[in-house]
């Protein structure tokens, strides 16, 4: 999807840019799969803060993505690519052949009108839902599950995607997207293909104001507070904090290791994140 640059009229236009939305359907979201979720953040009913740096955004109507993908056998046809406020990525609408209609992440390339299926019988093509063990090693996938059936946690994102490394027994190798090595258990399931808008990362927010369409409040750094506000606070003049870069509630920041040493996961880990 290109990215849509503007003529400098203003000085904020002059480096905003935007996502050109032409590839996507022209339509208002099925009525049937969204809902509107309660925003939390801000100030609470006694007016304190609760969330700092949060408040005041759009309005939003969540839409119910299928991430566990269960419905086998089934064919589906891919009626629209549509944009999704809550997610980076694109999701697709599917009509499948009893009437049933789901949301899906939009992998690239998938183009409305596209039929897809869910399955362990599904051939190896773009939107396809298969579990690790009818997977050919060496596939782009995305969607992974990290548990059988508890839904799609891994490479969810504008323009992630993971590597079916190998494959042994019950245990396959995936590549991650931070570049760490782990296994998940080969019945779990994932999507052929790369999460597609992967321009998104291209685009430059521009201006202040376009964050506050988002969520975003301004937000002060620690050194800019007094000792009551922030262990970093405090000093004459413009001093640096004094003391290690940490968090409101003295968390080091700038490299501290914050995962429990005696996860059991850790186990299923071959390989960690570059750092």
């Amino acid at each position: 999807m290109p990215i849509k640059r503007y003529r400098p009229y203003t000085p904020s236009r002059r480096t905003l840019t935007s996502l050109d939305f032409s590839e996507l359907t022209d339509k208002r979201p099925e009525k049937s799969l969204v809902e509107r979720l309660p925003y939390k953040a801000g100030h609470n009913h006694h007016g304190r803060i609760t969330s700092r740096f949060r408040g005041g955004r759009h309005k939003r109507l969540y839409r119910k993505v299928d991430f566990k993908r269960r419905k086998d056998g089934v064919p589906a046809k891919v009626a629209a690519i549509e944009y999704d406020p809550y997610r980076s990525a694109h999701i697709a609408l599917l009509h499948y052949a009893d009437g049933e209609k789901a949301y899906i992440i939009a992998p690239r390339g998938l183009q409305p009108g596209a039929k897809i299926m869910n399955g362990p019988e599904a051939e190896i093509r773009i939107g396809n839902c298969l579990p690790l063990a009818k997977i050919p090693v060496g596939t782009t996938i995305h969607c992974v599950e990290l548990r059988p059936k508890g839904g799609a946690q891994l490479a969810r994102s504008a323009g992630n995607s993971v590597m079916l490394l190998a494959r042994e027994g019950a245990m396959a190798t995936l590549r991650l997207p931070s570049g760490e090595v782990r296994m998940v258990r080969s019945e779990c399931r994932a999507v052929i293909g790369q999460v597609g808008n992967q321009d998104h990362e291209l685009v430059s927010i521009g201006k202040a104001g376009r964050s506050r369409w988002l969520g975003r409040r301004p937000h002060n750094r620690g050194v800019t507070m007094n000792p009551v506000d922030h262990p970093m606070g405090g000093g004459e003049g413009r001093s640096s904090g004094g003391r290690q870069p940490c968090s409101p509630w003295g968390q080091k920041a700038k490299g501290l290791a914050t995962r429990k040493k005696k996860k059991k996961s850790s186990a299923l880990i071959v390989k960690r994140r570059t750092k």
